[in-house]
């Protein structure tokens, strides 16, 4: 199977599936805090995509088509599955009103896992791919994949915004299959992957 990374509504595409196909999602869907904006140097679009969480129809979709799976936004909702395990990336945000710490459920274990990856808002913003605002660190979803996949595993990220996610299944061996439904951030995001794979090609 090849890679896919499609525009789409993520119901849309996660519908084209069987039960089980996908080993491992890792998502970061809306967290229903509101819209912002989130400029941290650079010039982003406001938010309009966050006034609400994903409903149920998404997470009985999600845990149809996946065996296992990574969902971030436990901070703000209730994302656990039985077992309640959970990951906790410590980011080190100084701001005092932002959270220093993300939570992601993490089902089939009862463990809690910790990761210390600095991400405030001066690393993430010198970075010269930095575009989404909620982009998270490459280097994140390679733990991830280290820690919940296995080698042959088939990854379905339903919410790519940076492409982060892709980036860490590409450079480690990992198929998968993407959807982002925002235009901008879908066109930034293959903008991203295209430049990774050019950086990849110059370095062999």
């Amino acid at each position: 199977m090849m890679n896919r990374f499609d525009n789409i509504d993520c119901m849309q595409g996660m519908a084209e599936y069987e039960d089980n196909h996908f080993d491992l999602a890792i998502v970061d869907p809306p967290y229903g805090i509101g819209d912002f904006s989130q400029s941290d140097a650079v010039d982003f679009k406001n938010v309009k995509w966050n006034e609400k969480i994903p409903d149920e129809d998404y997470f009985n979709e999600l845990r149809r088509v996946s065996k296992k799976r990574v969902v971030w936004g436990a901070n703000y909702y209730n994302c656990f599955e039985e077992g309640n395990g959970a990951v906790i990336w410590y980011k080190n945000i100084g701001h005092p009103s932002m959270s220093h710490c993300e939570i992601a459920s993490v089902s089939g274990q009862k463990k809690v896992d910790y990761i210390h990856i600095n991400w405030s808002g001066g690393i993430r913003s010198m970075q010269n791919d930095y575009c989404h605002p909620c982009q998270k660190p490459t280097k994140l979803y390679k733990w991830l994949l280290t820690k919940y996949a296995k080698e042959g595993d088939l990854i379905l990220d339903t919410h790519v915004g940076s492409a982060s996610s892709l980036i860490a299944c590409e450079d480690m061996g990992f198929e998968y299959v993407g959807f982002e439904i925002d235009k901008d951030y879908y066109d930034s995001a293959q903008k991203r992957l295209t430049q990774f794979r050019s950086q990849l090609k110059l370095a062999i």
